[in-house]
């Protein structure tokens, strides 16, 4: 349905993320996906959305450049405000751990934002979905972490995964959003183009 309404533009995803890449597949759009690397730093002084937000518009900015007259590039980035700060992804065992320690009997939300670039315009738009975890057992988290490396993952969880069928309790707002894609939205903003 997107196809038509999109007349023609290409689509490319700016993202090696395989579940970006399946939403869009399962709205039934035609895209490429083109990479490059931007580093996720963001200034200080940036909190929940505007963090994102920012994040999302700075992984376009590499294609500036290159992008044709009929293409839209999507941007998107993801993170997990907890205790008043985002946290990204982790770095190594160590911090996932932690991680998921300070996460569980928790709530936290989960920030996902997305850039929808072309040649003469920019549009950003961010969902929030507040996420409870139960308890989390130290043997719980250890067999998360060894067993499905949630490294690429911003908090070091994915909500689809073991951790999320056995921890999550509770949730408020979008499950796709926790996933890394607010595809309501971003469905209803592409509608518009």
């Amino acid at each position: 349905m997107l196809n038509s309404i999109l007349n023609g533009k290409n689509l490319i995803l700016g993202s090696g993320s395989p579940r970006r890449s399946f939403f869009l597949q399962e709205l039934g759009l035609d895209f490429e996906i083109r990479l490059k690397e931007t580093e996720e730093i963001y200034p200080e002084h940036l909190k929940k959305e505007k963090i994102s937000e920012f994040l999302s518009v700075e992984k376009a900015k590499p294609f500036k450049n290159e992008l044709k007259e009929n293409e839209i590039l999507i941007t998107a980035d993801t993170i997990v405000w907890h205790k008043d700060r985002a946290l990204g992804k982790p770095k190594n065992k160590d911090e996932a751990f932690q991680m998921l320690r300070s996460l569980s009997n928790n709530s936290h939300k989960v920030i996902s934002s997305v850039a929808i670039t072309t040649l003469e315009n920019q549009i950003v738009l961010s969902d929030s979905t507040k996420v409870t975890f139960k308890k989390l057992t130290e043997k719980e988290i250890n067999f998360y972490i060894d067993n499905y490396q949630p490294f690429d993952k911003a908090g070091a969880y994915g909500i689809q995964e073991w951790i999320g069928l056995i921890g999550v309790t509770e949730i408020e707002g979008s499950y796709f959003n926790v996933m890394g894609f607010p595809v309501q939205k971003f469905y209803e903003t592409l509608s518009q183009f």
